[in-house]
């Protein structure tokens, strides 16, 4: 294999792998942004469950009704 054939094929190496490394990079910011997506639907939910608590916890205590 002579020194040329050599360079093209690294040349072609390196350029699968530069291809698959931004394929890689964007996956990795699509998944990025589905984190914080997922973060932030998870943050709307604590909040709100930390609300509907709140009201819970200010609600009178269960008695029994007036038929008993």
């Amino acid at each position: 294999m002579s020194n040329e054939d050599r360079l093209i094929k690294l040349e072609e190496l390196a350029a699968h792998q530069a291809k698959v490394i931004e394929e890689l990079s964007d996956q990795l910011a699509e998944q990025w942004k589905v984190v914080e997506q997922t973060r932030a639907k998870l943050d709307r939910l604590t909040e709100r469950f930390l609300s509907l608590e709140e009201t819970t916890l200010d609600a009178p205590a269960i008695t029994r009704p007036p038929h008993y």
